[in-house]
C-alpha cells in the first residue's frame, strides 16, 4: 500500500521535471485528472502528450518532435505576424510617397499652380471710353460716338460644340454639332447665308470676325443664343457726322481703333478720346463669368466734348457759295474764311467739293484744309501791308501825290508794270491802293528801307503759322533778310504780294489786324471743353500784338473802302445796306512742272465803320477771268451779306468818308 504510494509520487515528481523547460512555473501545463490524479495537458506550440501507462520521455532523452508543415509556427513563412509586417511596411511606403506627393504639391508647388490655374481662369475686358462730341458755337454736333459690337468667333472651340436638344428657331430641326450648328443659330442674327457662315467658321484662322458695327439690338440677340463659349460680342464705338459734309474736310474722320486721323479729331484727339476702362474676373469653361469673381475694376472716363467757334449754318453758307463759284469760273479749287476780327474766332473755313467724313471711300477726307495748307503769293493784298508801313513809319500820308506809269524803273534798274495797259495816272496813295497799280506801290516801297519792309512782313504774321492749331498748316515762305541783299527785285516785289507766300489763314488776319484797331489776334477755332459731368472749360485767352497804331488803322480802313467804291477795282463786293473795306488780288502761281496759273482772290471787312467780321474768298485757276474783283468779290458779298444778317449786325448808318484818289 505505502509501496504504491511512493512509486506514484515518484512518478509525478518526475513528470514535474521532465517538463518543458521553456513553459514558466505556475503556468498552467497541467491540471488534474479524474479523482484528482495530475495530468499532462497539450502545451501551445506542441504536440506532445503523455504517453500511455503514464511514462514520460527521460530528461533530455530527445528533441521536441518536428512541427507538421504549415502548422504556424512562430517565425515560419506561413506566419501571420511576418505577412502583417510586410503590408504594414509597404502600407507606409506608400503613404509616405502620397505625403511627399503632397507636401510639395500643397506647400512648394501649390501657390505656383494655383496662380497658373487662376491666370487661365482669369481674364480681362476692355471697357471703351466714350469718344467726346464735337460741337458748333451753338452746340449744333458735328461728331459723335454711338455703340457698337464686334462680333467673332473662336473656331478652335467651335468645333467641340454639341446641338444637343437645341433646335432651330426658324426650321424647328435639330442643331447639328461643330460648324455647322453655330451656323444654324448665327446666320439669321446677323443676316448671313448659314452656308457661306459655316466656311469661315471652319477656315484655318484661330479667330474670325463675323460681324463689326454691329447695332446693340443684334448683339443682344446673339447673347441670348448663350454661345458665350464660342461666339464674343465685343463693345466697340462708331464715329457718326450728322452734318454730313458740312465742315467735313474741317473735321476730320478717327480710324478703326477710334484715333484722330485729320482735322479737329485729329488736333484735339488727346481732349475727345478719354481713357479706356478695364475688368479683369474669372470665367468657367463655358466662357461665361463666374459670379462674384470680380478682382479688379478700373472704370472707363469718358472723354470731354470740343466746342468749336465755327458756326455750321455759315460754315455751310461758305461751303455752298464757293461750291458754285468754282462750279460757274472753271476754278481748280475755291477756298472761304469768316473770321470775327474782335477777338480772332473763325466762323467758317470752307474749302470747294463735298466731303463727308461718314464715307472714306475717298482720299479727300484725309487732306485737310487747303485753307492753312496751300500756299500761294498773296497778290494785291499784301499791297496793304505797304501802305500800313508807309502810314505808320510816317514815310506817307493818304492823299501823298504820285504820277503812275503803266511801266516803271527802279533806281536799282529793275522794271515793273501794272496788271494792264493804261496811260500816265496822277493818284494819291489811296488811289494808288484802289486802283491796285503795281508801279504805283514800288514808288512807295522806294522811300521804306528794306529792313523795315521785312519787319511789318513779320509783324503782320507771314512765315509762321497762324496758331489755329489745324494739322498741316504751312508757315508759308518769306524769303530770308540776306536774299534781300543778294536779290535786287524781291525787295520791290514783295511790296505788291509777289515774292512771298501765305496761307489763306494768313492773308485774312492782315486784314482781320487792321479792322481790329491793328492790333493781331492769334485765329482760333477752339472755343474750349466741356467735362463728362458737364463743366465748360473756355479756351485760353488768344495772344494779341500791337502792330500798327489805330492811327493808322483807320486812315487805311478809310483807304481800303475807296476799293469798293465807283473808282475802285471791287464794286462787285459791295454789301446792301453796309459799308465794305476790303482789296482784291490776282496772283500769278508757279506750276511745277513749268508754266503759270493765277490765284484770283477778295478780302474784305464789314461794317467799314464799326468792324466785326472778315471774309476771305479764292478760287485757284479761275478760267473766266483771273481779277479777284470779277469772280470772288460776288462770292465774298454774298458771304459777307449772309453772316451779317445771321449775326444780327445792324446796318451802317454813317455814311463813308473817302480820301481822294487823284490830283
Amino acid at each position: 500500500m505505502s509501496s504504491s504510494r511512493t512509486s506514484s509520487g515518484t512518478s509525478a515528481r518526475s513528470a514535474g521535471r521532465n517538463a518543458n523547460p521553456a513553459t514558466p512555473r505556475g503556468a498552467s501545463g497541467t491540471s488534474r485528472g479524474a479523482g484528482g490524479r495530475p495530468t499532462t495537458a497539450r502545451r501551445t506550440g506542441s504536440s506532445a502528450v503523455r504517453p500511455a501507462g503514464g511514462r514520460a520521455p527521460a530528461r533530455g532523452s530527445g528533441t521536441p518532435p518536428r512541427p507538421r508543415p504549415g502548422s504556424g509556427t512562430r517565425g515560419g513563412p506561413g506566419d501571420p505576424s511576418r505577412r502583417q509586417r510586410w503590408i504594414m511596411v509597404l502600407a507606409a511606403l506608400v503613404l509616405t510617397v502620397f505625403v511627399g506627393r503632397l507636401v510639395q504639391v500643397q506647400i512648394f508647388q501649390g501657390p505656383a499652380l494655383a496662380a497658373k490655374a487662376q491666370k487661365e481662369r482669369t481674364t480681362q475686358s476692355v471697357e471703351i471710353a466714350h469718344r467726346g462730341d464735337i460741337v458748333d458755337a451753338n452746340g449744333r454736333v458735328l461728331a459723335t460716338s454711338v455703340d457698337r459690337y464686334t462680333i467673332s468667333a473662336d473656331t478652335k472651340a467651335i468645333q467641340g460644340f454639341r446641338g444637343g436638344q437645341r433646335a432651330d428657331t426658324e426650321t424647328g430641326k435639330a442643331v447639328q454639332d461643330g460648324a455647322l450648328g453655330i451656323a444654324q443659330l448665327l446666320a439669321p442674327v446677323l443676316d448671313a447665308q448659314p452656308a457661306e457662315l459655316a466656311a469661315k467658321l471652319n477656315g484655318n484662322d484661330r479667330y474670325v470676325i463675323l460681324k463689326r458695327d454691329a447695332v446693340p439690338e443684334m448683339q443682344r440677340a446673339v447673347t441670348k443664343l448663350q454661345l458665350q463659349a464660342y461666339i464674343r460680342t465685343d463693345l466697340t464705338s462708331r464715329r457718326t457726322y450728322p452734318a454730313g459734309v458740312v465742315a467735313g474736310t474741317l473735321v476730320g474722320y478717327v480710324d478703326r481703333d477710334q484715333v484722330g486721323q485729320g482735322g479737329l479729331e485729329r488736333a484735339y484727339d488727346d481732349v475727345l478720346a478719354g481713357t479706356d476702362g478695364k475688368v479683369t474676373y474669372e470665367r468657367g469653361r463655358d466662357g461665361v463669368q463666374i459670379p462674384n469673381s470680380e478682382q479688379d475694376s478700373t472704370p472707363a472716363v469718358p472723354g470731354s466734348d470740343v466746342r468749336l467757334t465755327i458756326d455750321s449754318d455759315v460754315q455751310w453758307k461758305a461751303e455752298e457759295l464757293i461750291d458754285d463759284a468754282v462750279s460757274s469760273s472753271g476754278a481748280k479749287y475755291g477756298i472761304a474764311v469768316v473770321q470775327d476780327v474782335r477777338n480772332g474766332t473763325v466762323l467758317a473755313v470752307a474749302d470747294s467739293g463735298d466731303v463727308d467724313p461718314n464715307d472714306r471711300s475717298t482720299s479727300a477726307v484725309a487732306n485737310g484744309s487747303r485753307a492753312v495748307k496751300d500756299v500761294f503769293e498773296p497778290g494785291s493784298t499784301g499791297k496793304v501791308i505797304t501802305m500800313a508801313a508807309a502810314l505808320e513809319g510816317g514815310y506817307w500820308k493818304p492823299d501823298s501825290q504820285f504820277t503812275v506809269p503803266y511801266r516803271y524803273t527802279a533806281p536799282n534798274g529793275e522794271t515793273f508794270k501794272d496788271s494792264h495797259e493804261h496811260p500816265v495816272q496822277q493818284l494819291t496813295l489811296a488811289g494808288v491802293l484802289a486802283h491796285s497799280s503795281n508801279t504805283g506801290t514800288v514808288q512807295i516801297g522806294e522811300k521804306i528801307p528794306e529792313q523795315v519792309r521785312y519787319d511789318y512782313l513779320r509783324k503782320f504774321g507771314f512765315g509762321e503759322q497762324t496758331g489755329l492749331g489745324l494739322p498741316g498748316e504751312s508757315a508759308g515762305i518769306l524769303p530770308s533778310k540776306q536774299s534781300f541783299a543778294h536779290d535786287a527785285r524781291t525787295p520791290y516785289t514783295i511790296l505788291f504780294g509777289q515774292g512771298v507766300a501765305v496761307n489763306a489763314m494768313q492773308a485774312t488776319q492782315v486784314f482781320s489786324t487792321v479792322a481790329n484797331g491793328g492790333v493781331r489776334v492769334e485765329p482760333s477755332i477752339y472755343a474750349g471743353t466741356t467735362a463728362p459731368d458737364g463743366t465748360f472749360t473756355p479756351a485760353a485767352a488768344p495772344q494779341k500784338t500791337r502792330v500798327i497804331s489805330e492811327k493808322t488803322s483807320t486812315s487805311l480802313m478809310r483807304m481800303m473802302e475807296s476799293v469798293t467804291g465807283e473808282e475802285g477795282t471791287a464794286a462787285n463786293a459791295r454789301v446792301p445796306g453796309y459799308r465794305v473795306a476790303g482789296k482784291t488780288g490776282t496772283a500769278q502761281m508757279w506750276l511745277p512742272g513749268g508754266g503759270t496759273t493765277y490765284m484770283a482772290s477778295f478780302i474784305g471787312v464789314a461794317p467799314a465803320e464799326d468792324p466785326r467780321y472778315t471774309v476771305s474768298v479764292f478760287l485757284r485757276s479761275p478760267q473766266s477771268s483771273i481779277y479777284g474783283g470779277v469772280v470772288a468779290a460776288p462770292v465774298f458779298s454774298d458771304l459777307m451779306g449772309y453772316t451779317l444778317q445771321k449775326m444780327d449786325v445792324p446796318p451802317s448808318t454813317k455814311p463813308s468818308d473817302p480820301y481822294d484818289l487823284t490830283w
